[in-house]
């Protein structure tokens, strides 16, 4: 008989994060599952019920962000319940220890059904605990109950097991990359002619970023750290949030208008082609759940400079798949981009070969869901 999972997610599709990624490419490739998922509204217009891929979708709320988080949190396992009522559900699955984590508890404690528990969280741990501080004693028995324990990394695994997880079953499975994608051959002439419109002169060296514009990625030290550096060396920054007119106004402060530009948010598939066009990827991340966007890059064929911070280190070897700064100091990031930058081009192309090869090995989608899968059966048993 076929096995079915509830997944209780804070958002899902179509808002895009690495966590409903993950929930898309795993129900995807596991067909010896059937899936359900309780997520908040969060945006007018969409459905309170839809298929999704996979998966049958239910939205709660009124389209208001902050309200719709709360009702999940408060009476998704309401609706759990009475979905259970018909399908009796094998397993739950709450994606991250978050609103979606809290309803997931609360139908975990009314009808025994036992649940995973995936951490995705990218933010700092700390800032999450402080958050829920009103909700302390029920935020940890999200992960005291938990039967199984996903983390995508090992900084996040041992977050959890700080938390209290001492359930069945804990294992490291990160996110996957999409191969096909971040691989995919383009023709130079396409390629040229997309790092021309950037806007640089043709001899300069692009660094780049695929980023939040949020303070955990460090992007201001990146800013700072061009003063450091040659005038040949620039930065293209791809992505949209909170800070992007902190950024822009020191880049006019700096003087660095010409050698920084902000490319917005751009759609995903079209960010193998702007890696490709540019000539390193750097994110001194003050924090990382994984740092997937490094992995996509490592994917597309560029070297990496990043920090040790969180999830990161799970895949960043100091010369051997990329190069490691320091968070939060400019002078470091600007000597590893040096460094980088004077690497015989034999070495460069051992760090670039190296870092693809394991992505290829272990961030593989069909990898990483053929874990997951495992997984559930053992939690199904």
């Amino acid at each position: 008989m076929t096995k079915r999972i509830l997944i209780f997610s804070t958002a899902y599709l179509p808002q895009v994060g690495g966590a409903e990624v993950a929930v898309k490419q795993i129900t995807d490739r596991s067909s010896e599952f059937e899936f359900d998922l309780i997520t908040a509204r969060l945006k007018t217009g969409l459905k309170s019920y839809e298929r999704l891929g996979r998966i049958n979708v239910y939205r709660l709320g009124l389209g208001a962000a902050w309200l719709d988080k709360l009702i999940l949190a408060a009476l998704g396992h309401r609706l759990a319940l009475k979905l259970n009522q018909k399908n009796k559900y094998d397993l739950a699955w709450s994606i991250m220890a978050s609103y979606g984590g809290f309803a997931a508890l609360k139908f975990n404690r009314a009808a025994g059904v036992k649940f995973l528990l995936t951490l995705q969280e990218g933010d700092f741990t700390k800032k999450t605990e402080r958050k829920v501080a009103l909700f302390k004693k029920d935020f940890r028995r999200i992960f005291a109950r938990a039967a199984g324990l996903q983390a995508i990394s090992n900084y996040l695994a041992d977050w959890g097991r700080a938390l209290g997880f001492k359930g069945e079953i804990s294992r490291v499975i990160p996110n996957g990359v999409d191969l096909p994608l971040f691989t995919k051959a383009y023709p130079a002439e396409e390629i040229a002619g997309l790092r021309q419109s950037f806007g640089f002169p043709e001899d300069s060296i692009i660094l780049v970023t695929t980023s939040r514009l949020a303070a955990k990625n460090g992007l201001e030290d990146v800013i700072r750290s061009l003063a450091e550096l040659p005038d040949k060396f620039v930065f293209y920054v791809v992505g949209g949030g909170r800070l992007e007119n902190k950024l822009k106004n020191l880049t006019v402060r700096l003087n660095l208008s010409a050698r920084v530009k902000f490319a917005g948010s751009q759609p995903y598939a079209d960010l193998p082609k702007i890696l490709k066009a540019c000539d390193i990827f750097i994110r001194p991340s003050l924090t990382e759940g994984l740092g997937n966007s490094f992995l996509e890059a490592m994917a597309a064929g560029l070297p990496v400079i990043g920090t040790l911070a969180g999830g990161i280190k799970d895949f960043l070897t100091d010369g051997r798949t990329g190069l490691v700064c320091e968070p939060k100091n400019p002078a470091s990031i600007a000597s590893a981009v040096k460094r980088l930058a004077s690497l015989p081009d034999k070495e460069r192309e051992s760090i670039k070969r190296t870092a693809l090869n394991l992505v290829r090995e272990k961030y593989d989608w069909d990898i990483i869901a053929e874990k997951m899968s495992e997984l559930f059966k053992q939690l199904t048993v």
